[in-house]
């Protein structure tokens, strides 16, 4: 169903891939916007228990696609080095083919939107992420999207 990789001495391990997908701090979500035309758009994420979550308003371009069709990628550029004079790029990216659903177990939500939070603010207290979450609790809408297949790739 999946292609394999042309250039497979490029290719990346699944666990480089995951170790990839833990680190990067963003990607490009596709999936099939309106009237079939392919929609990509950059996001913050985070990788939890092999899944990857998003979040996103409880209307738009996003949303309506996924509900239309759960089908998409993820795709993470994690080190991107142009060498001019050599005419190449050091690269590792990373593409997840899966599935996204709203989360809709509030659960889930909070469980998602809280490590999306501690990604990103590490640093900051417990207080102040609860209390971030809380002040958008009722617009957040929460996507998940389970992994099936997952490839990754790099030029070094």
């Amino acid at each position: 169903m999946f292609r394999e990789m042309r250039r497979k001495k490029q290719q990346l391990t699944e666990e480089a891939c995951r170790k990839i997908l833990k680190d990067g701090s963003s990607g490009v979500l596709a999936v099939l916007g309106d009237d079939d035309y392919p929609y990509a758009v950059p996001l913050n994420y985070v990788y939890e228990n092999g899944r990857i979550y998003f979040h996103c308003a409880k209307d738009g371009h996003k949303l309506d696609a996924v509900k239309k069709h759960a089908k998409a990628s993820f795709c993470v550029i994690y080190k991107d080095r142009v060498i001019p004079l050599e005419y190449r790029t050091d690269y590792q990216s990373v593409i997840a083919f899966g599935t996204v659903r709203i989360l809709e177990d509030p659960q889930e939500k909070r469980a998602a939107i809280e490590a999306l939070a501690f990604k990103y603010a590490p640093d900051d207290t417990e207080k102040n992420r609860t209390g971030a979450v809380e002040q958008d609790w009722k617009a957040l809408c929460m996507l998940e999207m389970r992994i099936e297949y997952l490839t990754g790739k790099e030029s070094l």
